[in-house]
């Protein structure tokens, strides 16, 4: 994912902006400029990739960090106990750029960039609750993920990773006391008045079990009246540490897990993953298997926005539009049952291929589909988008311009919507879709109504994929002959110990993946969603980080939501696209 530019270009820089700032440079598989900075100078550095290099590094991709006490091949970094890992993202130079910063110590600490990116503050606040990084300055470091009356912090190799490894839980009256007070808000901790001048503000509880949240999201509201007034999100009610299992998982066996992150988006959470483990791997995924994947992906592209479709217009008082979108989704959704077996989560791709080869009538549900939507697509429109009422609620509502979107880390329709025509299907291909014909939607003002009218034309862009890959599907194989995605032939087995004892290892243990680092993100169906992979040399991820779209977006809720209505925040929320186990993983 490191798009265009020369990592020597950028890092030589570096080094000679900042004398001894720059430690050690590494070398990964992804190919992205790596580079150690030291803890007291990380900030300078970041201002200056921010705002003062040509053609800057403008978006905070991600942050993250890894426990390297129990890791063993660490060949040319320098000693940490914990590192900190910053991935910065330039739409003008299409690159990115990783810093990393070594720390030592049971619980080491680090500057705050939040006065820098202010979505680093929920960034910092998952490496604060996973790995009990502090960072100072920070304007209000607490629990994310994990409930604040949690003890240690999950992603340190000495937290248990099962369930089994702990004492049964019992619920006793002082413990449910404690955590039942522990849910209270106190505004005061949040810097919030509970009141002002002549004015008592009113806070309310907006979920966690509230139909316009989409699952089991609570946002404290501070009220004047029907106005908002200020918005606390408060996620981590669907945390179930996807990325703690990735590190208890065979490479392979992990592959379903990814299906339940963004539980609509199906086999398109098993291709940013398996794309990452083939990088690590070295493995070469044959031509009809990459276009089966993007045929598939985009089936649930479709699938995802047509959810989304219904249950905005459902968000905004519609309630008819949501069981005809629906019923157009359960079209696809047997098309997938036919092509993978499974339906919501067939976790079906994988590492050097797909499962299977596509059955025999494929052609036939994929052509009477392609025949069938636009015609839908476009009575939905007239019926919604056309709309006075849902007009009202959407337009001017929610807006936000592009130097915002770029601040926050918005991808995706909601990047699009600011007039930016930015695709990593166009601007970084993978999986072959440099080999397709399509558009990349966009609008201009950055509004609810906007952010709707790309995701309804995203969908007929994945019609004509979807078309180009039913009449140009290649011949061959569906899945890679590297031995670490496919074991060797059975009917070999039979003739030498060497091949049936690889076999057998490959079966049982699973692949031993080369150690190393590699990133890969996708054009996902709410964002860019991307795993960062590290490799120890083993049958199992050391670390796995998962860069989900949603966990971004909902940052944006209290600048979005101040100064509105209510009323005005569900069609914010809709408007967003976003699930739960997308945003707490």
């Amino acid at each position: 994912m490191n798009g265009t530019h020369a990592p020597a270009d950028i890092l030589g820089e570096l080094a000679a902006a900042f004398p001894g700032a720059i430690v050690a440079t590494q070398a990964t598989r992804d190919q992205v400029p790596t580079a150690w900075v030291t803890a007291g100078r990380v900030r300078e550095v970041l201002q200056h990739l921010k705002s003062a290099v040509d053609r800057p590094y403008a978006m905070l991709y991600d942050l993250t960090a890894i426990d390297e006490r129990a890791r063993t091949s660490v060949a040319d970094s320098p000693r940490a106990d914990f590192t900190v890992v910053y991935h910065l993202l330039s739409f003008d130079r299409n690159a990115d750029i990783r810093l990393k910063v070594a720390l030592t110590g049971s619980y080491p600490s680090l500057a705050s960039i939040t006065d820098l990116w202010p979505n680093a503050s929920w960034y910092e606040r998952e490496v604060w609750d996973m790995f009990g990084v502090r960072f100072e300055g920070h304007p209000n470091l607490r629990r994310i993920l994990m409930p604040s009356t949690w003890e240690g912090h999950p992603l340190r190799k000495e937290h248990p990773a099962r369930a089994t490894d702990l004492a049964p839980y019992r619920l006793s009256a002082g413990l449910y006391d404690r955590e039942h007070e522990a849910l209270q808000f106190r505004p005061e901790e949040w810097g919030m008045e509970r009141q002002r001048e002549d004015t008592d503000f009113l806070f309310l509880n907006l979920g966690p079990h509230h139909p316009g949240t989409h699952g089991l999201l609570r946002i404290i509201l501070q009220l004047d009246g029907e106005d908002i007034v200020d918005a606390i999100p408060d996620i981590g009610y669907h945390h179930r540490g996807a990325e703690k299992m990735g590190e208890r998982q065979t490479w392979h066996s992990f592959i379903p897990y990814t299906d339940r992150i963004d539980y609509l988006g199906g086999v398109m959470n098993n291709l940013a993953y398996v794309l990452a483990v083939e990088q690590l791997a070295g493995i070469d995924v044959p031509e009809r298997a990459k276009v089966v994947r993007v045929m598939m992906s985009e089936f649930f592209r479709i699938a995802s926005h047509l959810v989304w479709y219904g249950t905005f217009a459902q968000d905004l008082g519609a309630m008819s539009p949501v069981f005809f979108l629906f019923n157009d989704r359960e079209r696809i959704l047997e098309i997938v049952e036919a092509i993978c077996g499974g339906r919501m989560h067939p976790s079906w791709f994988r590492i050097g291929g797909v499962a299977h080869d596509l059955p025999q009538g494929w052609q036939q549900l994929v052509r009477g589909f392609l025949d069938y939507l636009p015609k839908r697509l476009h009575e939905h429109h007239q019926a919604l988008m056309r709309n006075r009422i849902f007009i009202g609620r959407t337009k001017g509502i929610g807006a936000y311009t592009l130097a915002e979107a770029v601040e926050w880390g918005i991808t995706g329709a909601g990047l699009r919507a600011c007039g930016l025509a930015w695709d990593f299907r166009k601007q970084r291909p993978y999986s072959g879709f440099e080999n397709f014909e399509f558009d990349v939607p966009t609008a201009q003002n950055g509004d609810c109504y906007d952010r709707a009218l790309v995701r309804i034309e995203e969908m007929y862009q994945s019609l004509r994929i979807i078309e180009q890959c039913l009449n140009h599907m290649p011949a061959g194989r569906f899945k890679s002959e590297h031995p670490l995605a496919t074991p060797p032939d059975k009917a070999r087995t039979l003739h030498d110990i060497e091949t049936l004892i690889t076999h057998f290892l490959s079966v049982s243990w699973g692949p031993v993946i080369p150690a190393g680092e590699a990133f890969v993100g996708i054009e996902a169906t709410k964002g860019n969603n991307g795993y960062y992979l590290i490799s120890d040399g083993n049958t199992m991820s050391y670390r796995t980080r998962v860069r989900t779209p949603s966990f971004a977006h909902l940052q944006m809720i209290p600048v979005l939501s101040r100064g509105r209505k209510v009323s005005d925040l569900l069609a914010i929320l809709g408007s967003i696209d976003y699930v739960l186990a997308d945003v707490d993983r």
